[in-house]
């Protein structure tokens, strides 16, 4: 994707969903990025 297609989203969560979110990545071996990416690409099916 080309950088002029991206945009920045920042949310606040709860420390607790951090952590969860953490964990997952850190057991997949993924980052937060692609596992948020893919989160809001399951939205749109």
């Amino acid at each position: 994707m080309k950088d002029s297609n991206m945009a920045t989203v920042t949310i606040r969560i709860p420390r607790s969903e951090r952590e969860i979110l953490d964990k997952y990545c850190k057991v997949t071996g993924r980052n937060k990025t692609d596992v948020l990416r893919e989160f809001i690409r399951s939205l749109a099916r």
